[in-house]
Parts: structure tokens; C-alpha cells; sequence
């Protein structure tokens, strides 16, 4: 048998550890393992990191964590047609099941049985991982491995973005995270005529500016009702993406957004939020989307085409790029709001 060290959840409670642990083996004729050349840290990860009551009800440690990767394919399963020895991989993180009522209709982001990687089923943080090949995408030659791991988040800002008419839109983006951030460069890359972005630390508003935001407002210093309503004429803008879950900011969004517009609705509130349905949603004909996920392979798709198109330019997101043994390093990064995407190279 043969070991690797991987960042495991050992117990159930704060921090992880880098140990010796077997090397995954291919159990499943449809499986493929991948030799893991990048990977990326998400939200997901610090909660799981941090332990709190989100993870505490979900993970069962040990747990190999991470669920963003690129990496090479190294071994494929007997029934496995797709895909080959060598082939450049990127990971969809979500493993559906293929035959509930969300799967048949081509809705598998939301399919009933989902299991997550480095959540339900041992993950990347780790040199191997073994997967099933429907959720390994083959990557474009040209995209290296730092940034080919952060498709999986790079495609909720994908998903978000384009789940409306985006060309010749005024756009807010709400909360700079490393979402927040992308869904700034996705905008601009697909034909938003303005997009203003909003957060509550200046180095992630630096960063959206670096990624393409025509104006980034703090909202702890500035009133951004009035700053919208004096960019627009009182009107609004057309699209909003709210990414940051805060419940002060889902308010806004109805608020800022024209009547007859779009808010799509990414981040994910701490607790129940409490809206003004008749005045700031149905009396505006707004159109709500609930964002979750990417739409496979749909949003893969054209994240390959923008990438590898050279029209999206996602280099200022990363930040930092570490080893897996500073992996303490990189969760207080994330901790304290002063990174961007944080990726470990192997």
C-alpha cells in the first residue's frame, strides 16, 4: 500500500492536520485518479477549518478536505470511455446521481442525492484523488494548473452573472470575496456597460478594481442607495449579484435594482432574512434567480470558452500560492479578508 500526506479534518472540532494517509484507489469501474497539480481553498473549507455548526451537522472526520483541483490523469477504470492516461483535469466538486427527477430534466446542479467532494467523500487537499470520471472536465492546454483548480468557484460567479442578460447592463456586484471578485471580471468580460462593486474592506475592494470594477464603494463609508440612485437618475441599475449573504446587503439589492430588473442571489445568509416582498420585489416586477452551484456542464463550457479566449483575465484573484504545509497560513488569510483565491501547488 502506498501513503501520502493530506490536510485531514481528524476530529470534530477547529483546525486540521497534514498526516500520512493511504493513497486512493479506483473501487469503481466509472472512477478515474488524478494526480492533484493544483488546488485552491473556498469558503467551504475554512467553515470546515474553523468547525462551525454548518460543518459540525455535515462532515464525519476523518475527511481528506478540498474539493477545487487540476491535476493529470493517471489511471482510468475499466468502463471509463471519456477520458485517457495524461488527459488535464478540472473537478466539478458536486457528484450527482444521474437518475433523480433533477438529473433527467438536465438540473443537476440541484439533484437530490448530490455528495460533495472534501465534504460527504474524501477530497484534494492531498497529491491524489480519485473521482468519477462524469466529474472530471478535460481543460484547455493553454490554462495552467493555478488557475484551471478555481473553476469550480469561478463557475457560481459564471452561473450568477449569466443567468440573465448581462450585454449593455449596469451591474452591482454586492460582497468582494473571491466570488464577489470573479463575478466583477465575468461581468466586464461578457459585455456589462458598468459594474460597481461593494464591500466592507479596502483590499478586497482594491482587488475588484484590479478585476475590472468601473467604481468600488465601502459600503462602511459611503451611502450606497444614494451613490447608485446619483449614478442612475434615481433608476437603478439593471442587474444585481448579491454574493456577500449579509442581510443588510439582500435588502439593498432589491432596492438598488431598477423596476423590471434582476437580482440573482448567491450568498447564503447566517440566518432568516426579512424583506419587504410588496414594495421592493413584486411592486418592481424584479426577476429573483437562486444561484447554487454551476449548471453541468453548461457553465463549464463557457468558462473554457472565456478562459481560454483570453477575454477573461482571472490572474489578480490569486493572491497567494502556498504548499499544502502552510495550509495554516492559508485558512488565516482567508480568516482575516486578505486574500484573494489562496491555491496550493503540489
Amino acid at each position: 500500500m502506498s501513503f501520502m500526506k493530506a490536510i485531514v479534518k481528524t476530529s470534530a472540532g477547529p483546525g486540521a492536520q497534514l498526516i500520512e494517509v493511504p493513497e486512493p484507489q479506483i473501487t469503481k469501474p466509472d472512477q478515474v485518479k488524478v494526480r492533484v497539480l493544483a488546488t485552491s481553498i473556498c469558503g467551504t473549507d475554512y467553515h470546515i477549518y474553523s468547525w462551525d455548526r454548518w460543518s459540525a451537522g455535515r462532515v464525519q472526520p476523518p475527511r481528506i478536505m478540498g474539493h477545487e483541483f487540476a491535476g493529470e490523469v493517471v489511471e482510468v477504470g475499466a468502463e471509463v470511455g471519456g477520458l485517457r492516461v495524461g488527459d488535464y483535469v478540472s473537478g466539478e466538486s458536486h457528484w450527482v446521481c444521474g437518475h433523480c427527477r433533477q438529473c433527467l430534466r438536465n438540473e443537476r446542479h440541484v439533484c437530490a442525492n448530490t455528495k460533495i467532494l472534501g465534504v460527504d467523500v474524501d477530497g484534494c487537499f492531498a497529491p491524489y484523488v480519485v473521482v468519477p470520471a462524469g466529474s472530471a472536465w478535460k481543460n484547455d492546454r493553454s490554462v495552467p494548473p493555478h488557475r484551471a483548480c478555481i473553476q469550480d468557484p469561478l463557475g457560481n460567479a459564471v452561473h450568477t452573472a449569466l443567468s440573465g442578460e448581462i450585454i449593455g447592463c449596469s451591474v452591482v456586484v454586492l460582497g468582494c470575496g473571491p466570488i464577489g471578485i470573479f463575478a466583477v471580471a465575468v461581468a466586464k468580460a461578457c459585455g456589462a456597460s458598468v459594474v460597481y462593486a461593494t464591500d466592507t474592506r479596502e483590499y478586497r475592494l482594491s482587488l475588484a478594481r484590479e478585476l475590472g470594477a468601473d467604481a468600488a464603494i465601502d459600503v462602511t463609508r459611503h451611502d450606497l442607495e444614494a451613490f447608485i440612485a446619483g449614478q442612475t437618475g434615481g433608476e437603478g441599475v439593471d442587474v444585481v449579484l448579491e454574493m456577500s449573504g449579509a442581510p443588510s446587503a439582500i435588502r439593498q439589492a432589491m432596492r438598488i435594482c431598477r423596476p423590471g430588473g434582476r437580482v440573482s442571489l448567491l450568498g447564503i445568509p447566517s440566518q432568516p432574512v426579512e424583506l419587504d416582498m410588496a414594495e421592493d420585489m413584486i411592486f418592481k416586477g424584479l426577476t429573483i434567480h437562486c444561484i447554487v452551484g454551476r449548471r453541468l456542464y453548461e457553465t463549464w463550457d463557457q468558462m473554457r470558452a472565456l478562459l481560454a479566449s483570453g477575454r477573461l483575465n482571472v490572474e489578480p484573484a490569486i493572491t497567494h500560492r502556498l504548499s499544502l504545509d502552510q495550509f495554516d497560513e492559508g485558512m488565516a488569510l482567508m480568516r482575516d479578508g486578505l486574500c484573494g483565491k489562496v491555491v496550493f501547488e503540489l
